[in-house]
């Protein structure tokens, strides 16, 4: 059976945990067979037979394993329940569309023919950037998914959101925080439906939980070395006095390697100039010459690459860590994943303040693929997002890697690695309460 009959050939499933509708065996299922299956199903339970279930795997290799694991681990219990088998689909098989992470992406209560939005409910308790202030009243009004715990829509509501798609355009050319602005699609100024808090979706193991789930920061054996991970810190002479002190405070000491990269050298510091002239914006100029230094005699040599702003706070054993699931001769861009013009046949790129993490073999194939900034001042992120999507590269997304403050995001953040600027905060605070572990520092 092939992806597209499952999805009627529609995109719109890509990103969703659990899609409620129609049974997806059914090759040449239209809307007319639709409707017969939703009055037929009205007042009886979903089957697990009519379930579309659709894990929200990466085309990383280690993101690929895992999520055939828990496909398998579904099927199996699926078998155990002696019902009928839903179908399991993984979102990096559906298509080489870079787009398909961001698309549109218990329950027998929700009758089938109606439009539910279900989940996990998260809210902002103050307006936030990576959400345009939206709410800015009252940011508690509007709820959107938590990712980790699964969400869920009907079929008719997939179908009125699959035409809507068809017949009109993005209001956006960027994907920033896609639960977000999944749930405001779907709202549509109050034409749509709102999220349906489904008490069975569940992030904490207890009693009656549909779903539920275990970290973010997964244990794939120790951390890596020190001595393989190179950092890079952009920095400029304004900046010297002012944030420098505050990476020197806080994280510095859990670097093996580290270098500041600045537009004047400062033997006190010390910073590198790499005679690349500061600019106010993009440092696509000085990014790039960070990269082509990584590749030659000048630093040690390291597996990995972790290139931060001044103003990025970071925990760099948490980060050890992650990477060890992760193998460095595969080409790996790892950090949060944004997305530009993505329906345009766009890119996916990993946003510098965040932190951007690479992997020897990747920064070697964009230095060797001819990739060029178009200017000094040019995004470097998305340059970077552009050239990998180019030579075939994916960005690879972690949640726990920060665009911007902890107190940007819901209430309900628990795990992170970074977070990014450092306005309006205590940054030593900030760091000490969000990204220093309690337990004796790993030495390795």
């Amino acid at each position: 059976m092939s992806h597209h009959n499952v999805v009627n050939g529609c995109k719109l499933v890509a990103v969703l945990l659990l899609w409620l509708g129609a049974s997806a065996g059914d090759k040449h299922a239209g809307h007319a067979h639709a409707a017969e299956h939703l009055e037929r199903t009205e007042h009886s339970s979903v089957g697990l037979e009519e379930v579309v279930l659709v894990i929200q795997s990466q085309r990383n290799s280690f993101h690929a394993r895992r999520a055939a694991q828990r496909k398998e681990k579904i099927l199996h219990q699926a078998a155990e329940l002696g019902q009928g088998v839903p179908v399991v689909v993984l979102l990096h098989e559906l298509s080489e569309y870079e787009g398909d992470w961001s698309i549109l992406p218990a329950l027998r209560q929700y009758q089938v023919r109606e439009e539910w939005f279900l989940g996990k409910l998260l809210h902002d308790n103050e307006a936030s950037i990576i959400h345009h202030y939206a709410f800015s009243e009252d940011p508690t009004s509007f709820s959107y998914p938590d990712p980790a715990a699964g969400w869920a829509l009907s079929m008719p509501l997939l179908q009125r959101l699959a035409v809507r798609l068809q017949h009109e355009s993005l209001k956006s050319d960027f994907t920033i925080d896609l639960k977000h602005e999944l749930a405001l699609y779907i709202w549509e100024a109050g034409n749509g439906p709102k999220l349906t808090a489904v008490p069975e979706f569940c992030t904490e193991t207890r009693d009656n939980c549909a779903t539920t789930f275990t970290t973010y920061l997964p244990n794939c054996g120790d951390p890596v070395s020190k001595k393989d991970l190179f950092v890079a810190v952009k920095t400029c002479q304004k900046f010297h006095s002012e944030r420098v002190p505050v990476v020197k405070a806080t994280w510095e000491k859990d670097a093996g390697f580290l270098e500041y990269y600045s537009d004047v050298t400062d033997a006190s510091i010390p910073t590198i100039s790499l005679g690349v002239p500061n600019t106010e914006r993009g440092h696509c100029g000085k990014t790039f010459a960070i990269l082509r230094r990584f590749l030659n005699k000048e630093v040690p040599m390291a597996d990995w690459l972790l290139i931060v702003d001044d103003d990025t706070l970071i925990s760099l054993p948490r980060l050890r860590r992650l990477l060890r699931c992760y193998d460095p001769k595969e080409a790996v861009s790892l950090g949060e994943r944004y997305g530009y013009s993505l329906l345009q046949n766009g890119y996916s790129y990993t946003t510098g303040g965040g932190g951007m993490v690479l992997s020897r073999a990747a920064v070697s194939r964009l230095v060797s693929g001819g990739c060029r900034c178009y200017s000094d001042d040019a995004p470097d992120d998305m340059v970077l997002g552009r050239c990998f999507t180019s030579l075939g590269v994916p960005i690879t997304h972690s949640p726990l890697f920060h665009q911007a403050r902890p107190y940007d995001y819901s209430e309900t953040l628990q795990q992170a690695i970074s977070f990014h600027k450092h306005w309006n905060i205590d940054p030593v605070v900030v760091f000490k309460h969000w990204l220093q572990d309690t337990h004796p520092r790993d030495e390795l």
